[in-house]
């Protein structure tokens, strides 16, 4: 199954935004905001992508998230492998 590239635009957007708004002590401050929760927010523009690539992107999402300096080229070369290539 193919996904649009739109969806993972809108799975970066929503990384960025985690990324932005992330609070090492809110998850132990509030049990209803979380790293996983967070990351499950990223992932469902994406939902219907294979097993083996959602754990992929779930972790480099988690990482960017965390850190974004360090991971967001991990995560743009997995959405540019994964998204479907623009008609030529």
């Amino acid at each position: 199954m193919t996904i649009p590239q739109e969806q993972f635009d809108d799975l970066l957007s929503r990384t960025a935004l985690a990324a932005l708004f992330y609070y090492p002590e809110i998850a132990v401050d509030d049990n209803r905001h979380n790293l996983r929760n967070d990351i499950e927010y990223c992932l469902e523009p994406v939902a219907m992508i294979a097993d083996e690539d959602t754990e992929r992107l779930r972790v480099a999402v988690g990482r960017v998230i965390t850190n974004p300096t360090a991971h967001r080229s991990e995560l743009l070369a997995l959405v540019i492998e994964l998204a479907p290539q623009p008609p030529a």
